[in-house]
C-alpha cells in the first residue's frame, strides 16, 4: 500500500511538474535510488529549465539558454557546480560526493543524472539543500529515496532545508 501511495505522489508531482508551462509553483523533484550491486544510489534531478536559468542569471550574471540549439558551452560544468554548491548528502554519517553524468530535456524540464558512492548498506541519509532557494522564496524540493523495498520522501523548503531518513 506504501509502494502505490509513493508512486501516486511520484507520478502527481512529476506531471504538475510537466503539465505547467507558465508555473506559479516552484518545484524541483530529486529521486535517489541505492544500487547495492553497484555500491551506489543513482540519483535523478527534475528541475524547471526557466526557473535554473533564473538562478543561473543570479548567480553567474549572465544567460546559458539551457536545453536549446543555443546553449553555452560548458553549461554542463556550471550546473554540476551549482548542484554540488546547493545540494549536500550525507551516507551513514559521511558527505559523499555528487557526480554530475549528463542531462536531457523533457518539455520544459531539465532532467540531470548523478551519482554518489554507498560502499555500506545505508542506515541514514541526510539530504540538506537550497537548490533555487536564493531565488525563489517559496521553493519545494521534494527528495525521494528508495532503499531496498523502503521508500521515503521529504519535502524541504526556506524554513525546512534539511532533513533525515533512517533504513
Amino acid at each position: 500500500m506504501r509502494k502505490i501511495a509513493a508512486s501516486i505522489t511520484l507520478l502527481l508531482s512529476v506531471t504538475v511538474m510537466m503539465a505547467v508551462s507558465a508555473h506559479k509553483y516552484y518545484v524541483s523533484v530529486f529521486q535517489l535510488n541505492y544500487v547495492p550491486a553497484k555500491k551506489e544510489i543513482q540519483m535523478t534531478s527534475r528541475i524547471f529549465i526557466d526557473d535554473l536559468e533564473t538562478a543561473f542569471v543570479k548567480k553567474y550574471k549572465k544567460h546559458f539558454y539551457i536545453g536549446t540549439s543555443t546553449e553555452v558551452a560548458g553549461t554542463d560544468e556550471y550546473i554540476k557546480k551549482y548542484i554540488t554548491e546547493k545540494l549536500h548528502i550525507k551516507i551513514n554519517g559521511k558527505e559523499k560526493q555528487i557526480k554530475f553524468l549528463g542531462k536531457e530535456k523533457e518539455d520544459d524540464i531539465l532532467v540531470c543524472y548523478y551519482t554518489l558512492p554507498a560502499e555500506k548498506a545505508i542506515k541514514s541519509l541526510v539530504v540538506d539543500t537550497t537548490v533555487l532557494l536564493d531565488v525563489f522564496d517559496d521553493q519545494q524540493n521534494i527528495i525521494h529515496v528508495a532503499v531496498g523495498g523502503n521508500k521515503k520522501s521529504l519535502l524541504l523548503t526556506n524554513g525546512t532545508t534539511g532533513g533525515v531518513l533512517g533504513f
